[in-house]
């Protein structure tokens, strides 16, 4: 058997594991913690490869391996690793508390209604999306990925960092920053975890399902359900497709461009992605706010005009042009020329759909479009329903070659 123990915020690892241990593999400060048999090889864990390796050999001869990890080793931890290369049924998990436990513990929070990204390893844009869109989320921090990083991608949102170093040692710490304190810092290497917090909603109601909400009960609304002005608003059957081709999930960050009554911005928020919504009149950025505290999400909110104010905005997953205007060329271009998956451009106007299409394939995307026409059932006098046409729209999409390769477009 392998037994991995969880240490580091929580109880040392033991003595009777240890004792038997003929291999001990960790950190180097997991490892200096504890005292280990005389006899017993220790590997110090840097790249795992090479500790996995090792790991196998004391396997094949039936010795006695234990692994130290930091806090729930099956969260985001090595266990994970250890059952693709072993099997899970060689496992002996032993968990500790983890570091994400331990910090809302350490601020009076209850954290099962709380979204943990990890950028350890990873992207920091996948994380700093997820806090852009969530009042309460942990980040499992890594080299390039710290308190100061995150503090400074997000300076523009109105959320609080608490920063909880060296949990359960000696050294622990624990301060709540605003993100501008945070970029302005060496945070050092012993940061365990940040949490990012919209403070206003950090005691959410209570829950029956641990985790953020998987997605709203439905989606492509009903018109009624924003505000807008003389049904100025993407209706719901061009929302619905839209929607479909954006793809937008928890992670992904989503421009909303000419936005309007920003309905599909608003409905990319609620599938869980952060979203910019980008609007160059003042009634419409504050219609665009309303709508968004209506249905309970974050929306930035760029009052510019676009392509100009485009520049100052972090690069999109994917992004929505409406509206139109002798600008939609350039804007359709500047958004497709950043975007990392898609770009979908909805038009009334029959001549802007060859200078849009022509802008989506100058900048490397493949694509595609329909002409959206429906038909809505309408009362009549004496109980009967006619048909009532909305008015046609067309729909043009442009998708990233590498996107669809990789799999992230269906």
């Amino acid at each position: 058997m392998i037994t991995v123990v969880g240490t580091g915020t929580g109880a040392p690892p033991p003595e009777d594991v240890l004792a038997g241990a003929e291999l001990v593999v960790g950190g180097r400060r997991h490892l200096d913690a504890v005292r280990l048999p005389g006899t017993a090889e220790r590997v110090v864990l840097g790249p795992l490869a090479p500790a996995l390796d090792t790991v196998a050999e004391y396997v094949a001869k039936e010795r006695q391996v234990v692994v130290l990890a930091s806090g729930d080793p099956g969260f985001f931890g090595i266990v994970r690793a250890l059952a693709e290369r072993f099997g899970p049924e060689r496992l002996d998990v032993r968990p500790g508390v983890s570091s994400v436990a331990a910090a809302f513990a350490r601020v009076g929070l209850p954290w099962d209604d709380a979204v943990v990204a990890s950028a350890h390893g990873r992207e920091l844009r996948t994380a700093v999306n997820v806090c852009r869109a969530h009042p309460k989320v942990a980040v499992l921090t890594g080299p390039g990925a710290g308190p100061a990083e995150l503090g400074a991608a997000l300076r523009a949102d109105p959320r609080i960092l608490v920063v909880a170093s060296g949990l359960g040692s000696a050294r622990e710490r624990v301060e709540r920053v605003t993100p501008a304190e945070a970029a302005a810092r060496d945070w050092g290497t012993a940061v365990s975890v940040v949490l990012c917090l919209d403070e206003t909603r950090a005691l959410g109601p209570v829950r029956a399902v641990a985790g953020p909400l998987v997605g709203p009960a439905g989606w492509a609304l009903d018109e009624a359900a924003f505000a807008h002005r003389d049904s100025m608003i993407t209706k719901f059957e061009v929302r619905a497709l839209a929607l479909a081709r954006l793809g937008p999930r928890p992670g992904d960050l989503v421009w909303d461009v000419g936005a309007g009554s920003g309905s599909v911005g608003v409905e990319c928020a609620r599938l869980g992605a952060a979203v910019t919504a980008v609007e160059k009149t003042r009634d419409g950025v504050e219609r665009i706010r309303a709508n968004a505290a209506a249905h309970g999400v974050d929306v930035r909110v760029v009052h510019g005009a676009a392509p100009t104010v485009l520049s100052d905005l972090d690069d999109p997953d994917a992004v929505f042009v409406g509206g139109g205007g002798r600008e939609l060329p350039a804007v359709v271009t500047a958004c497709a020329r950043r975007a990392r998956r898609s770009v979908v451009v909805a038009m009334a106007a029959l001549d802007r759909v060859p200078a849009a299409r022509a802008a989506l394939l100058g900048a490397g995307l493949e694509c595609d479009g329909v002409l959206l026409q429906s038909s809505r059932l309408a009362p009549l006098p004496g109980d009967v329903t006619r048909l009532a046409a909305t008015n046609p729209v067309f729909l043009l999409w442009g998708v990233r070659p590498a996107a669809r390769d990789e799999g992230v477009v269906q």
